[in-house]
């Protein structure tokens, strides 16, 4: 049986841990506002480039485009996995992966060849040690994240699909969809998933300049370049949220330890005064 000291110890031990998640939890939290903040900022750029390729899409004939042009035969797939650099964030790596593998399983079964681009070192190492063919791994990358990283990651994948190494890239990612859920999306970088056209068509005539073949070759790997960096934002605002909530409910469970722990102690305590008492009632009455 536990002593009171060994209680007094726990319950110290446990208060020191709560202190350090409470810390992690302000700093995530911290965090989390300057990430969502740089998501907030990178949003309406995506939108705008979205918006005037569908317009310059709607006026030409896309197959002619090498971005646009899906393979007869799919043979070679590459996934782009953005995971985290860190832990404490719960099931946030956990569920990027599970839904990878899913993926992986499926394409192999369908007698696809699939490469793997890692973005963040929990993902480079998860899927290096179960033998996943990882081209390309990019750790501690989320430290200070900048847009050349995703500007590297992009035309490496676009020479890849330029030169038929790969017949298509998809990235994986989570984004926060409010403080406490996460949702996984996989989203096509290339081939180019064209847009509804017929809304544009319908807008009136526009006036181009340079012509629309030439702003649809400038427009395309600008695409590609923002919709990986999006995914980066979004999933690194997705990660610090999870931890935020992480070391939140760690925080809890620690209270709930210490007030455990605290009741135990105030029945051991209770219990040994009232055998000292006993002890010194029998002895007085031993001595009568």
């Amino acid at each position: 049986m536990a002593t009171l000291r060994d209680i007094r110890r726990r319950i110290t031990s446990v208060a020191k841990t709560q202190q350090i998640t409470k810390a992690m939890k302000m700093v995530a939290a911290a965090k989390l506002r300057r990430a969502q903040e740089r998501v907030d900022q990178a949003r309406p750029y995506a939108q705008g480039v979205s918006d005037v390729l569908a317009r310059v899409a709607a006026n030409v004939d896309v197959e002619l485009n090498p971005f646009f042009q899906k393979r007869d035969r799919v043979k070679h797939i590459t996934y782009i996995i953005v995971s985290a650099d860190r832990g404490f964030c719960g099931g946030f790596n956990s569920n990027v992966f599970k839904e990878t593998q899913r993926l992986v399983a499926r394409d192999r079964d369908e007698g696809l060849e699939v490469n793997i681009i890692a973005v963040g070192k929990k993902g480079a190492d998860y899927f290096k040690r179960r033998n996943f063919p990882v081209t390309k791994a990019y750790r501690d990358i989320f430290k200070t994240l900048k847009f050349e990283d995703a500007l590297e990651i992009s035309k490496m994948v676009q020479g890849n699909f330029l030169d038929a190494g790969t017949d298509a890239v998809k990235v994986i990612y989570s984004s926060a969809k409010s403080a406490i859920r996460t949702e996984i999306h996989v989203n096509q970088c290339l081939p180019i998933v064209q847009a509804e056209t017929e809304r544009h068509k319908n807008e009136g005539e526009y006036l181009f300049e340079p012509g629309p073949v030439e702003m649809l070759d400038h427009l395309c790997p600008s695409a590609v370049n923002i919709q990986i960096w999006q995914a980066m934002l979004e999933s690194y605002a997705a990660e610090e949220s999870a931890r935020m909530v992480a070391m939140e409910s760690a925080t809890d469970a620690a209270q709930d330890m210490i007030d455990s722990l605290t009741l135990h102690y105030n029945k051991a305590r209770q219990a040994a005064i009232t055998s000292e008492i006993s002890e010194i009632v029998g002895g007085a009455e031993a001595l009568k």
